[in-house]
């Protein structure tokens, strides 16, 4: 059972090499032994996770994280795919989350916010899902969404128009950043929300909003190369 999975940590987490060939039943089952053996060294851990050696479908994926989370104290901030791009964003995103005072005192949501439901933290904020339409965060520091941005988000709501708003994909209904505010209420406005060029879709990258000059801009996180 203990060469089923094997851990190996790196700058973003840990990476789980998985066994091929043994049934998933069991192979969870190793996975939780792994991990309740090691449960003392990781303590409170903020990791990221990759899955290695085998293809996984996405409820495979998440009972094995379920199961790391269940079984220790670690809190699994995403999962890094296999695919580059995608990898890059997550990294990206993880830099930027440690690089701020989120990182240091700032608190993490694990789910997506439904219509109606409000969120509200007086440090940063991560969030390990969506946000919906009609769903809102409210957060005295910066606010990061490991998933869509579709709701409301309204950082350095005490006043700090030096926060940011990042997200995986940012199609947000409003934006606010301290004392200004951004609504996107139809397509044909662009209601002081600016965007810069870039040749690939701005749906397929990563981006941050910001205040500059009394306008809130939103810009790519991970610039194109080419």
């Amino acid at each position: 059972m203990s060469q089923a999975v094997m851990i190996k940590s790196n700058k973003y987490g840990i990476q789980l090499i998985l066994d091929p060939d043994m049934p998933f039943a069991d192979l969870l089952g190793a996975v939780i032994e792994k991990f309740e053996d090691s449960r003392k060294f990781f303590k409170d851990a903020k990791l990221a996770v990759a899955f290695e050696g085998r293809d996984l479908t996405p409820e495979e994926s998440f009972r094995l994280v379920e199961a790391i989370t269940d079984h220790t104290d670690i809190t699994v901030i995403c999962v890094i795919d296999n695919d580059k791009a995608h990898e890059d964003m997550f990294k990206k995103q993880i830099d930027t989350y440690n690089e701020t005072e989120a990182g240091k005192n700032g608190e993490f949501y694990r789910g997506s916010l439904q219509a109606g439901q409000v969120l509200e933290s007086v440090s940063g904020i991560v969030v390990v899902g969506d946000v919906n339409p009609d769903a809102r965060i409210i957060s005295q520091g910066n606010i990061i969404v490991l998933g869509a941005l579709r709701g409301n988000a309204y950082a350095g709501a005490a006043g700090n128009e030096n926060c940011f708003i990042a997200a995986l994909e940012m199609h947000p209904t409003q934006l606010q950043i301290g004392d200004v505010l951004a609504r996107i209420p139809e397509k044909k406005k662009r209601a002081r929300i600016l965007r810069h060029k870039e040749k690939t879709p701005a749906a397929e990258q990563p981006q941050m909003a910001v205040v500059k000059g009394g306008d809130i801009y939103i810009e790519p996180i991970i610039h194109n190369q080419m």
